[in-house]
């Protein structure tokens, strides 16, 4: 689940005049980006729906939740009785450059499944989880419940991977307890790194990985694959990571792609990482008790309690996991963190400071299988 990346922000300042503006100019008002975002961010309905209306809001939350560059590599089939909703890994949404074990992928559908937990409690449905090895599937039964409206339910359609920089203020000993709390599970450990040495000696491998990572044909083709460069360009798919959500202008395709290896500099990303990593106010750094999908899966149901749990508290956060998807990294970062012979999942930035233009999802007929398929 990668931050990535803000490449765009060091674009010749001619390419965010007329030319870069003119890319979304004749789109029809309500098949804007700002129309689409709006629609697709909505805080939904609470009240009155049963059946299959609940089961697409219940889904719709579930989209909502962050994916390793967007992809939304999920899909949804529901019980014939409404009593359940699984949740499927979609592999052709993979990023194996990036990924190559599906590690980020199980996380992703861990993050949706919490989101569908969190909303089905709003809709008195209590959500319980189940991972079937033998199908790489989430069964989330929905069981009869009194209704709840959390303040993480609350957070949804406002959390967002926020990859701007944040205001380099500490948190209260509150606000730490309540993330440590939120992302924290049986099988979960969540370290919170508040001080300076420790920050910058993870920037150290975040920079390390993000020049190794930049160095591979293979994930710079991959990352370019997912890039969205105008608002036209990510309503069309509703998918992949929109340039302008890292600060970048909109710009025409066609540019954005021929310019992309040009501008991609590990140099310009790396002094951008270290000013990112110094103006947080701290480092989660997550980590499941064994490697395999069921604890990935539910490395991602931690982080996203962590996730709206920050939002709920005006807090913002954003990836750095260059030192874990990097293989050569993992051993020596783990040790940093006293995190010896363990393999950490995720490594989060967080702290606050303004929200960003979002990223899209694709609409729930895109994602749902038929009915009776659960």
């Amino acid at each position: 689940m990668t931050t990535r990346r803000q490449f765009a922000a060091s674009l010749p300042v001619v390419v965010a005049g007329p030319l870069a503006l003119g890319a979304c100019a004749a789109e029809p008002a309500a098949n804007s980006y700002a129309a689409t975002a709006a629609r697709t961010w909505q805080a939904g309905a609470t009240n009155g729906l049963v059946g299959e209306p609940l089961a697409r809001e219940l889904v719709r939350s579930a989209t909502l939740a962050p994916s390793s560059h967007n992809t939304q590599c999920w899909k949804f089939a529901l019980d014939p009785a409404g009593r359940a909703i699984t949740v499927l890994p979609d592999l052709a949404r993979r990023c194996p450059a990036v990924d190559p074990d599906d590690h980020h992928l199980f996380v992703s559908l861990g993050c949706a499944t919490e989101n569908l937990i969190q909303a089905a409690h709003a809709h008195g449905r209590h959500g319980e989880a189940r991972f079937d090895p033998a199908t790489d599937a989430i069964r989330v039964s929905l069981e009869p419940t009194a209704a709840r409206t959390s303040n993480l339910y609350i957070a949804i359609p406002d959390r967002q991977c926020t990859r701007g920089d944040y205001d380099g203020k500490p948190l209260s000993v509150q606000a730490l307890t309540m993330l440590q709390r939120a992302g924290s599970s049986d099988t979960v450990r969540l370290l919170l790194l508040t001080d300076r040495p420790t920050m910058e000696r993870t920037l150290d491998y975040v920079i390390q990985g993000n020049t190794a990572q930049l160095a591979d044909p293979a994930f710079v083709a991959e990352l370019k694959s997912w890039i969205r460069f105008n608002g036209a360009e990510a309503v069309r798919t509703r998918d992949g990571l929109y340039s302008v959500s890292s600060g970048s202008p909109n710009i025409p395709s066609w540019i954005g792609r021929r310019a992309f290896r040009w501008l991609l500099t590990a140099e310009g990303e790396n002094d951008r990482y270290a000013r990112q990593v110094r103006s947080a106010a701290g480092i989660a750094v997550f980590v499941g008790l064994t490697a395999d999908k069921a604890n990935w899966v539910e490395v991602g149901r931690c982080y996203e309690r962590f996730a709206l749990q920050a939002t709920a508290l005006g807090i913002r956060n954003a990836f750095l996991n260059q030192p874990v998807e990097v293989a050569g990294l993992r051993l020596p970062f783990a040790e940093t963190v006293g995190l010896a012979g363990q393999r950490p999942d995720l490594v989060v930035r967080f702290g606050r400071g303004a929200a960003m233009p979002r990223s899209l999802r694709r609409g729930v007929e895109a994602v749902m299988l038929g009915a009776g398929t659960a």
